[in-house]
């Protein structure tokens, strides 16, 4: 119950923050035109829950819903990473989507929502058949 209250918390803050709507997204990615910076206002916001959070949180013994932290270990660069970051980039600004803002504007059954997350699932999958050989 609390991952599905989570999830749409989540999905509402995008919502009401403009981040399922591509225009704006794509509006604050066009810094040399016509740039609309009010998404800085959501990372921001985002940052100031988050970084509190992070530090109350990892100071606990463990979890609340599972018995171990799962953090990052590693701390360098690779191929695949920034690939990946730059195919990230260039997907959120051409369809002005990225993952979590394109899940919760499912809701809208946008024809335009439906095939990027189907694109996006397509690309998953490819990349896990890719990756394991």
């Amino acid at each position: 119950m609390a991952i599905a209250t989570s999830g749409f918390l989540f999905g509402l803050g995008l919502a009401i923050s403009g981040m399922t709507n591509p225009a704006k997204v794509v509006g604050f990615l066009d810094i040399a035109g016509d740039w609309d910076p009010s998404l800085i206002l959501v990372m921001v916001a985002g940052l100031g829950v988050s970084v509190p959070s992070f530090h109350f949180i990892l100071k606990q013994k463990q979890p609340l819903l599972t018995k171990q932290f799962f953090l990052p270990t590693r701390n360098d660069l690779d191929g695949k990473l920034i690939t990946g970051a730059a195919l990230f980039g260039v997907g959120w600004g051409i369809g002005g989507y990225c993952p979590g803002p394109a899940l919760a504007a499912l809701v809208s059954l946008n024809t335009n929502v439906i095939l990027f997350c189907g694109a996006m699932l397509a690309g998953m999958v490819i990349h896990h058949f890719l990756m394991e050989k």
